[in-house]
């Protein structure tokens, strides 16, 4: 196969195709006299597999695990492959777990909003350390007030609803950056309902990546079977014809 045959199959480019070779993607192609790329099928199935992989890991995973694809065993690559679509079922978990937070936030907060706290009474009821709760206030995630001569913090109704939205949206494996955008809509009138949005865009994307990556199944079983010394090609003409997602 000629590189633009491979860019047709593909879905790439003939530049994206030399790329993805010079990146390590797919295997070297042979070089005939006349130096022209030689490609077969089985780089084919190492594009498309790619692509899955690329939209459910991130590129340089998806790099590196066709790498170590191309001379592991089956049952080493299915190892592989395995953990990634375990990696997405727990970040979905933990979005879910988020969810369930907000849905206690709004459903039990009369019982927590009645009364200050202290740091400490506050950590121990959420769960996490004095530390972590002082951190949030430099990040400008959770505001208590200033009491006594001590300057003791002191923890109002507002700052401990903040404190469990942070609880709940670090749970579900938001970053501080994230985090604080979040907190943001909670000063608006639909504070709650825009956090409870951005968790469900955040499962959305993680559908999509776990689609991608069964897109992908039949070419990593080609690229597996191919470095296991068996013919894959079946399994990955069992998506040839399906239209190929964005690059």
């Amino acid at each position: 196969m000629r590189t633009t045959d491979v860019a047709r199959e593909s879905g790439y480019s003939a530049q994206q195709v030399r790329d993805l070779e010079r990146l390590g993607v797919i295997p070297p192609a042979v070089r005939s006299d006349n130096g022209y790329r030689s490609y077969t099928p089985l780089h084919v199935s190492a594009l498309r597999a790619y692509r899955g992989l690329a939209a459910a890991a991130e590129p340089v995973e998806a790099r590196r695990l066709l790498a170590e694809l191309r001379t592991a065993t089956v049952t080493e690559a299915a190892s592989a492959v395995d953990e990634v679509h375990a990696r997405l079922a727990r970040e979905r978990a933990e979005v879910l777990r988020a969810q369930r937070a907000l849905e206690g936030i709004q459903a039990e907060g009369a019982g927590w909003d009645d009364d200050f706290m202290t740091i400490t009474q506050l950590a121990q009821a959420l769960g996490v350390r004095s530390s972590t709760l002082r951190f949030w206030e430099e990040e400008g995630l959770v505001l208590p007030e200033r009491v006594t001569t001590l300057r003791a913090r002191r923890y109002g109704p507002a700052a401990i609803r903040a404190a469990r939205v942070v609880v709940a949206l670090r749970a579900g494996g938001y970053g501080i950056p994230a985090v604080r955008e979040v907190m943001a809509c909670l000063d608006g009138a639909d504070g709650l309902a825009d956090a409870r949005r951005i968790l469900r865009e955040r499962l959305d994307r993680i559908a999509a990546r776990s689609v991608a990556l069964l897109r992908a199944g039949a070419d990593l079983a080609a690229v597996v079977c191919a470095a296991d010394g068996t013919d894959g090609t079946d399994a990955a003409d069992a998506t040839r014809g399906t239209p190929d997602p964005p690059a």
